[in-house]
């Protein structure tokens, strides 16, 4: 009977094993491929921080406004029109319009960012 409970603490213990190093062999591969899109140095730092603080990406917050140009009006006429049509009482929904708020957050961000270097 010992033998068993030997055994199978063995096997259990072999495929919990395996499992963390396939889970961290996956959590290196993504923070690699993160590292690579944020572009490493400062650029690519501070372009990480900016995600980071607003939650969401610079391409996530384009797509959300369906904006091309990131000029300040077309971001804003976009964001009252979009906020307008989700809004709760006219059958919308508060987390479509805090992902709304969010992108239009970011994307000023960025123009900010952009004018302060310029």
């Amino acid at each position: 009977m010992a033998k068993y409970i030997v055994q199978i603490i063995i096997i259990g213990s072999q495929i919990v094993g395996k499992a963390l190093t396939k889970a961290l062999k996956q959590e290196y591969a993504a923070s690699q491929e993160a590292a690579r899109r944020a572009g490493r140095g400062r650029a690519g730092a501070a372009h990480a921080a900016a995600n980071a603080k607003a939650g969401i990406t610079l391409e996530e917050a384009k797509q959300i406004l369906n904006v091309q140009d990131m000029t300040q009006d077309e971001i804003q006429k976009r964001y009252e029109y979009l906020f307008k049509i989700n809004d709760k009482s006219l059958g919308g929904s508060f987390y479509l319009q805090s992902k709304i708020y969010r992108a239009k957050e970011r994307l000023e961000t960025e123009i900010s960012n952009k004018s302060e270097k310029a």
